[in-house]
């Protein structure tokens, strides 16, 4: 365990985010060589009613999503059931015939659109913005939404048929820019699998690794564990969010027809730990081998090329790390913004859910917040930094 003084400077370190109204509440965890050697919790789940943060409470983990998406696409590599060089049009027929918009006008892509390009996101595929393929990929968004709960919701292959139709933003391979590929990888689970691709991935990590409390939507019994989501009032305060952001229904209460592999699961901060603990463990947990050593290895190592990095290196608080499938890596830790090792690797999400295992310091850190537009917060930051500046 901790020292006590490491320990009350955490907990007096978060309860001044709390007190600050940064955030409502949070779960924190520490893993050193596998063993849980710090867990606190502090806040409210729901302002509103006064309801405390537990050890229970379930998230909605956004782009924490991608890693588990990442691992279910190197599980199939390992199995030869995909080349990774495989055009994504041979699983998606909406990605045939793409095109890319250059100086205004839309020309044929050079090259298709592959699997490596997607999970490094290096495909041309964004979020959103102000080119073509930034505004009709807002509008497929949108449409998402506005179909959520209608008679005819949008499913997770018909998003990704709609998105390969989109200008591409740059050549695939030629640049980085974050975006949607984790939502086409999932469909490609799916077409390769022949299942939905949730069940995906209940069959092959969530019940292997007993992660109980993880997946795309919550049973009934589950959602009073559900935490709030708030943003800032303007007024240096707390309020209520509550919008289907990204087609993921807020309140997780039915069966989703779109499953994001980017943004879709909600979870609890010990499911969480477990697939962390897999990949630390180099594939396995509890004797249940998820993953080879070797498909570990590949999956956390930087992957961007000198020109792919110079895209990423425009996301100036990821300074000192690079990319690959799915996750940053840490490849300097003297231009980064924090302390940490070189090979630490992990992602955040959305609404704060984040997760950094560093496998030369045997540590993984995770921290369950749900704010608006968090990602990594400067809480994140000072709790971790007092972390690894310690052990």
């Amino acid at each position: 365990m901790l020292e006590p003084n490491i320990t009350n400077l955490l907990k007096n370190t978060l309860k001044a985010s709390i007190d600050n109204k940064e955030i409502a509440g949070a779960n924190f965890m520490v893993l050193k060589d596998g063993n849980e050697v710090f867990y606190h919790e502090d806040g409210l789940a729901d302002l509103e009613a006064g309801r405390p943060m537990t050890r229970d409470s379930i998230f909605r983990l956004y782009s924490m999503t991608k890693p588990v998406t990442s691992a279910s696409i190197m599980m199939l590599l390992e199995r030869g059931a995909i080349d990774l060089f495989d055009p994504v049009s041979r699983y998606i027929p909406g990605f045939k015939n793409q095109r890319v918009e250059k100086n205004g006008e839309l020309v044929p892509a050079g090259r298709e659109v592959n699997i490596h390009d997607l999970l490094n996101m290096t495909s041309g595929l964004v979020y959103g913005g102000t080119n073509l393929g930034g505004q009709q990929t807002d509008a497929l968004f949108q449409e998402l939404g506005s179909r959520l709960y209608s008679e005819n919701p949008m499913g997770t292959m018909e998003l990704a048929n709609r998105l390969g139709q989109i200008p591409l933003s740059f050549e695939p391979g030629s640049n980085w820019q974050y975006g949607t590929s984790a939502d086409v990888l999932g469909a490609i689970v799916e077409a390769v699998s022949g299942m939905r691709y949730g069940q995906f991935l209940k069959k092959e990590i969530f019940e292997p690794l007993g992660m109980k409390d993880t997946g795309f939507w919550l049973p009934e019994e589950n959602r009073d564990r559900l935490v709030k989501t708030y943003q800032e009032d303007g007024e240096g305060g707390l309020k209520l969010y509550s919008h289907s952001h990204l087609g993921i229904g807020h309140q997780m209460d039915r069966d989703p027809a779109f499953e994001s592999g980017g943004a879709g699961l909600a979870s609890t901060i010990d499911d969480a730990a477990k697939f962390t603990t897999m990949l630390m463990n180099q594939g396995s947990l509890n004797g249940v081998q998820l993953l080879k050593p070797r498909s570990v290895q590949h999956m956390t190592s930087a992957a961007l090329t000198d020109w792919q990095q110079k895209g990423f290196d425009t996301w100036h608080t990821m300074r000192g790390h690079s990319y690959g499938n799915q996750m940053r890596i840490m490849t300097d830790p003297g231009k980064a913004g924090f302390i940490g090792s070189p090979g630490e690797y992990g992602w955040d999400g959305w609404l704060g859910a984040y997760f950094s295992n560093s496998p030369r310091d045997g540590l993984t850190i995770l921290f369950m917040i749900q704010k608006k537009d968090a990602g990594t917060m400067a809480i994140t930051r000072k709790l971790r930094n007092i972390v690894f500046s310690t052990l």
